[in-house]
């Protein structure tokens, strides 16, 4: 019996693997996509997908919390406690970015489908980006016109911005582009900003 139960576990492990990967790219492209829609792309039945999945909302939560999970990892996990709050901060946005990129629909769904879910479940980014921010203003790498809590939300109002305009095809967006927006509003002249990014990509 465990020796059938097993790959039938993978197999239904792929499968759930598969709906969110399609789900992912086909809500990207549409975010009224409908659940059939989603299925046809993963190349299951309808009813493998519900299986899997109660409902639509369901499906996105799952995807939020795919995105959730994958950023905590990106901006708390990898943390470097010796690097200086500026080159963490350039660090923290250029792998961000590619996240966010890649589950950008989320925002474009969040506040009609999801509610305040996505913001409970960041809290600890948003704690991890309030430390940084702090350390920074203390080192007097970024400024310190603004408290750290309001510095905070105002990047991250940033990013949210900058990812609402590639939804909406008025920007393509990089993640060069996005560091630099975000080390300038914290208090970074251009020159740095370029500076730390340059530093960054001489690691790839």
């Amino acid at each position: 019996m465990a020796a059938t139960a097993e790959p039938q576990r993978r197999h239904a492990r792929a499968n759930r693997r598969r709906i969110l990967d399609a789900a992912r790219e086909t809500l990207s492209a549409d975010p009224d996509t409908t659940v059939e829609d989603i299925a046809r792309a993963a190349g299951v039945a309808r009813r493998t997908l519900y299986g899997h999945f109660a409902n639509r909302d369901a499906l996105l939560e799952a995807l939020a919390d795919d995105a959730v999970r994958t950023l905590r990892q990106a901006f708390i996990d990898r943390g470097n406690p010796e690097e200086p709050p500026d080159l963490a901060l350039a660090r923290v946005m250029m792998t961000v970015w590619g996240i966010g990129d890649r589950y950008r629909m989320l925002i474009a769904l969040a506040s009609r489908d999801l509610g305040g879910g996505i913001t409970g479940a960041l809290a600890p980014v948003h704690e991890r980006a309030v430390e940084l921010l702090s350390d920074g203003q203390r080192s007097g790498v970024f400024t310190d016109h603004l408290p750290t809590p309001v510095l905070a939300h105002v990047l991250e109002s940033t990013v949210v911005s900058m990812l609402e305009s590639v939804n909406r095809d008025t920007w393509q967006g990089s993640a060069s582009a996005a560091a630099t927006t975000v080390l300038t509003a914290a208090g970074k002249n251009r020159s740095e900003a370029d500076a730390l990014i340059r530093l960054l990509r001489t690691e790839e």
